[in-house]
């Protein structure tokens, strides 16, 4: 499970990130439309759940962090292999914080977006300088945290200390957009109508409302996906305004951007990330030549590599060089 970009019963035993119960409540059974829509879905959920690593009872809270940071925007299947080399490796914020920065980014591999490996170790840095090395179980401790937003605040406080939260990743608004709006998908930013009607929805049992976060999460990842649904496999199909109106397109449509890859800055920053990961030091001319772009693009690109942090310029006998930071 994840973010902008993640995923996330048998009765009692599996349970999620430090030990979620799988089912909801008796107390849950339908009661109206909303409560009738929990059931289901908590009820599909005990069924259909994927057994991962971050959802055993033994997951520490760090455990469950990690795995929030990884799942932004990269998917389960990519995220599982790292984030059991990366906690085999560094099993707690005092693993990590002492780690050369360069063997993290070596770690954090293709998963994307490395800026998140480096705020992820100045995390575990501040966990340990300020919090004993421990993750916080409480919202405003975690939103002080570096690279940590209002959804991973949210997942960490319910899936790491059961504590109730409004866990709203794009997959749940995709879910509610479809079963409540009748839209195909949610509009392209979140707004503050949208939010109150999601925590409306979170069951008050902070128990519970861990099951939820993860069942309607689980449910748009496999079944309720953006582009093909499977709603023959739906729990609340019978429920879904947007399946009564026969499916609609999605009416936001023109507002959204459409993310290329081939040709872009981020594809030159990801292959100038793949040689530095792999082979060490390169120098200027080493990299324009091995890497497939124009060399006006690798300079911009490696600039703000370097004003990411996520490289070092050095100068040695009036020769540029590029590694990664120590």
């Amino acid at each position: 499970m994840g973010t902008p970009q993640t995923p996330h019963h048998e009765t009692t035993a599996g349970r999620h990130n430090g030990g979620m119960p799988t089912t909801l409540a008796a107390s849950s059974a339908p009661a109206g439309h909303a409560a009738a829509v929990r059931y289901l879905v908590g009820e599909w959920f005990a069924q259909h759940r994927r057994e991962l690593p971050w959802r055993e009872p033994g997951c520490s809270p760090w455990g469950v962090l990690v795995s929030e940071i990884m799942l932004q925007q990269t998917p389960v299947v990519r995220v599982l292999p790292r984030w059991l080399e990366w906690m085999d490796r560094w099993p707690d914020p005092a693993a990590l914080a002492e780690a050369p920065t360069a063997d993290v980014l070596r770690a954090w591999g293709r998963l994307g977006y490395p800026r998140r490996a480096l705020r992820l170790q100045e995390c575990a840095r501040a966990l340990v300088a300020e919090h004993e090395g421990a993750v916080p179980a409480d919202e405003e401790s975690l939103l002080a945290l570096p690279g940590i937003g209002t959804y991973t605040a949210a997942a960490v406080l319910s899936f790491a200390f059961h504590r109730r939260a409004t866990v709203l990743d794009t997959n749940v608004r995709r879910v509610l957009a479809r079963v409540f709006d009748g839209m195909a998908l949610p509009p392209p930013h979140l707004s503050r109508v949208e939010r109150d009607r999601a925590d409306a929805l979170v069951p008050a049992d902070p128990e519970d409302a861990a099951v939820w976060a993860a069942a309607s999460m689980e449910l748009g990842a496999l079944v309720c996906t953006a582009r093909s649904p499977q709603c023959q496999d739906c729990p609340v199909v019978r429920l879904c305004a947007w399946n009564r109106a026969g499916l609609p397109p999605d009416e936001h449509s023109h507002l959204r951007r459409r993310q290329a890859w081939h040709g872009t800055d981020r594809q030159t920053r990801g292959a100038v990330m793949a040689l530095l990961r792999s082979e060490g030091t390169f120098s200027h001319g080493q990299l324009i030549a091995r890497i497939e772009a124009p060399a006006g693009q690798v300079d911009r690109c490696l600039l703000g590599l370097c004003s990411d942090g996520l490289a070092v310029r050095v100068e040695a006998e009036g020769t540029r060089y590029y590694r990664l930071p120590e």
